[in-house]
């Protein structure tokens, strides 16, 4: 996979958005108000930060070498994602369940806001 296809995948989920509030090389993708991924642009190979339940991240940096905690994040719910040598399934499978454990986050309001609209 590559920059443009997770950016269309995300972008392809209710209520997301795009920006840049850190610097101009790191993506960030939120639903609502709250991040769900981060992506360097100019880091290679390409790389993505992504919130997992504290578990399953054990379990997935255990069993890839290209999974580890997260730079500058909470690294118990936060992952760092080397994208090279991993099956195109499970990045999408660790991008749904971090839209969805941030999704599930948000307030009951903001929920249905989401729901409702059109997007």
């Amino acid at each position: 996979m590559d920059a443009n296809e997770i950016l269309d995948y995300c972008l392809a989920k209710k209520a997301v958005t795009e920006s840049f509030p850190f610097d101009q090389e790191t993506l960030v993708m939120k639903v609502a108000t709250k991040m769900f991924l981060l992506m360097s642009l100019e880091k290679q190979p390409l790389t993505i930060a992504v919130k997992t339940d504290p578990e399953w991240s054990q379990e997935l940096r255990e069993k890839h070498p290209q999974i580890t905690g997260a730079f500058h994040m909470n690294k118990t719910h936060w992952n760092s994602v080397m994208i090279d040598g991993l099956k195109r399934d499970l990045i999408l499978k660790m991008i749904d369940h971090s839209y969805d454990l941030v999704f599930k986050s948000l307030t009951k309001k903001v929920k249905e806001e989401i729901g409702n609209s059109n997007n």
